[in-house]
């Protein structure tokens, strides 16, 4: 009898030994010699277009048959354009992925009817970083600290209703009560910026930290531009004296509406392939994604433009999306009333 059930256990172990070898050939054989599509749902050169690119440089040799990784820009509507087409008319294979704004995949919760997708179905890769955001205003402005902000009007610049550049102010006036104006219909982030230097708006809100790092450290040293608050569940560690947002808040609703905003800064730089794929290359992906995370070269890259690396994995981020569909619906209709 022991001898028998001896025998039926390796020949099972043997079974899924093979089993799994084919699922990692098979995966390797579908990557092999091809060309996977990286998405970028914003213009060239702004932070997101940033991340893509170092990404997509160091990828391909973390993937199971190594295929050439090419980045593509689809910007359009806040990012809203690539998610929408990831979901409905992207390849189902594993041949493409993107990276969109960080909120976009909220905006169905928050009663976006242009955004056509259910987000917990989403394959989410991984974030290259926890994210932290601010609000600032330019040297000439007259804005130079948060209180400013419940005093007197700042333009700030967006990008689209479903931005950060445009739902984060607006949050912000809604729940606290402050002043800014926003201007949106900017491709990118780079746009806005030229959009300050020339005067047309005043400052922007909904900045991602790490860019302002990587692409305008010198405004901050030159004192042409001043940060107000931070945007995030967190403080960042460069910014001790700056408020935090979560902090500025006067009750237990405000303080959940604010939470369940910013819960999206945890997934600061997020890449999705689209709902349907075959598992083992959402498993490939995902573990190709945080080795090229930890990749030393990669690391150097971004090192020598500042661009932070602070991954979280494809796991805890859908865990993330489905927690913050989960938010209260009282709540969640107070925070799409203050976005309207």
């Amino acid at each position: 009898m022991r001898a028998v059930s001896m025998r039926v256990l390796l020949t099972a172990i043997f079974a899924a030994m093979i089993a799994t070898g084919a699922q990692a050939q098979s995966v390797a054989d579908f990557y092999k010699g091809k060309t996977v599509d990286l998405y970028v749902g914003y213009s060239v050169g702004g932070a997101y277009d940033l991340y893509a690119r170092l990404i997509s440089r160091h990828l391909s040799k973390h993937i199971p048959g190594n295929p050439t990784v090419v980045p593509k820009n689809m910007e359009g509507a806040g990012s809203l354009r690539l998610a929408n087409w990831l979901y409905n008319v992207a390849p189902k294979d594993g041949s493409a992925f993107g990276i969109f704004g960080r909120g976009t995949g909220f905006d169905p919760l928050l009663g976006n009817k242009a955004a056509q997708f259910d987000a917990t179905k989403f394959n989410w890769i991984g974030s290259a970083n926890n994210e932290v955001s601010i609000c600032g205003a330019w040297s000439n402005s007259g804005i130079t600290k948060f209180e400013d902000l419940l005093e007197r009007p700042l333009i700030v610049g967006g990008t689209s209703t479903s931005a950060d550049t445009d739902q984060f102010p607006r949050i912000v006036n809604g729940v606290l009560g402050t002043k800014m104006k926003v201007v949106t219909g900017y491709p990118g982030g780079n746009e806005v910026g030229l959009a300050m230097e020339r005067g047309e708006v005043q400052g922007r809100c909904g900045w991602s930290w790490s860019s302002v790092k990587s692409t305008h450290k010198k405004w901050i040293d030159g004192k042409q531009f001043t940060i107000l608050v931070q945007l995030g569940l967190d403080k960042h560690p460069d910014l001790p004296d700056v408020p935090l947002i979560i902090d500025l808040a006067k009750t237990d609703e405000q303080r959940q509406i604010l939470k369940l905003i910013f819960a999206r800064q945890v997934m600061g730089r997020p890449f999705i392939a689209p709902p349907g794929l075959p598992q083992d290359r959402v498993d490939a992906l995902r573990s190709a994604f945080m080795a090229t995370m930890q990749d030393p070269e990669l690391l150097a890259d971004a090192e020598k433009t500042q661009m932070e690396i602070t991954p979280v994995s494809g796991d805890k981020v859908q865990a993330l999306v489905k927690e913050v569909y989960s938010t209260p619906p009282e709540i969640v209709q107070k925070a799409a009333s203050l976005l309207r």
